[in-house]
């Protein structure tokens, strides 16, 4: 059947024209800045609430990318007929990233390559405080697509695996120990390594704080690649202060709006930048050589699917914000 779309996303001119040559023909597409006039499209990506109201037809919007952003989620809130679908391309980039972190704060690959640059030899020769993964616990909290990717990085690498979720509807898979989230306090003891892979919502700001972080072993290792208020910022910087933890963090509590602050700008309060045990890198964990290809293909894939009047894959609870 025939359909309409708009993206709102800034795409190239390059982007698009790919990513209609993988359409088919039944898709007219639009996108930009502009509202389209008139405007008549019934698929469209991560909008204003002008966007939402503007088309009469309008009955799904594709986020092209995991997760629901917050303002987005507090639109939909108010209009409970339109559909909400986000993009899993990025899953396995993401989960690569949360390990390579993982493994650069477990080895103080940064501080010990710091110095070498500058031919110091002295960390082989020092006591070196490296941690040792296999054998060790890795507890994903979030088990969606990427925190069931990184769980498979995980295994792979002799790590044990746990994950919890909001909702278990079995007690294990073939990788990995499900639990509920209330569980989540008995089982940070035990762990050795906490990835974050939750969405952000009202329920899951701050979830991780001063006393889930107490209760993880010394040298436990904490890895962030979902939200930086998921985890209270001060409570973390207490803890890699001291050196008791160490951390690899892809998120942040403040993020530049100007193209010009891209340049420079602080991503906390605290001085996370001047700790050794911390491995920290802007937001770009999805980021990699084939992102775009990636984005085209599971884009193109949806709204080929739409047009063939096909189930659509991975929808989202406004209400739950996942």
């Amino acid at each position: 059947m025939s359909i309409s779309v708009f993206l709102l996303e800034q795409y190239s001119d390059e982007f698009v024209n790919k990513l209609r040559k993988k359409l088919d023909s039944e898709i007219e597409l639009y996108y930009g800045e502009e509202i389209p006039d008139p405007a008549e499209y019934e698929i469209l990506g991560v909008p204003e609430k002008e966007h939402l109201t503007a088309s009469s037809n309008l009955h799904t919007l594709i986020i092209p990318w995991a997760g629901l952003p917050t303002r987005t989620r507090e639109l939909l809130l108010e209009m409970p007929d339109i559909k909400v679908h986000n993009l899993h391309y990025n899953d396995i980039p993401v989960a690569e990233t949360a390990f390579a972190l993982m493994l650069a704060a477990a080895k103080y690959i940064i501080p010990i390559d710091r110095r070498f640059r500058h031919h110091d030899w002295r960390p082989r020769y020092d006591p070196y405080p490296a941690v040792l993964l296999n054998g060790k616990t890795a507890l994903v909290l979030g088990y969606g697509t990427i925190g069931k990717q990184i769980a498979r990085l995980c295994h792979g690498f002799g790590l044990k695996v746990t994950a919890v979720k909001r909702t278990v509807e079995q007690k294990s898979d073939e990788i990995a120990e499900i639990f509920s989230i209330d569980k989540l306090n008995y089982l940070l003891p035990d762990t050795n390594v906490l990835f974050v892979s939750l969405p952000m919502t009202p329920d899951t700001r701050g979830i991780i704080g001063k006393k889930e972080l107490s209760l993880l072993p010394d040298k436990a290792i904490v890895v962030n690649i979902a939200r930086g208020p998921i985890i209270d910022e001060e409570a973390l910087y207490n803890e890699l202060y001291s050196e008791r933890l160490l951390a690899g963090l892809d998120v942040w509590y403040h993020y530049p709006k100007t193209e010009e602050a891209r340049r420079y700008h602080e991503p906390s309060d605290f001085g996370f930048n001047l700790l050794e045990n911390v491995v920290m890198t802007p937001h770009l964990a999805e980021r990699s050589d084939k992102s775009e290809d990636m984005n085209i293909d599971s884009l193109a894939e949806i709204l080929n699917k739409a047009a063939r009047g096909e189930k659509l894959p991975n929808r989202v609870d406004p209400q739950s914000g996942y």
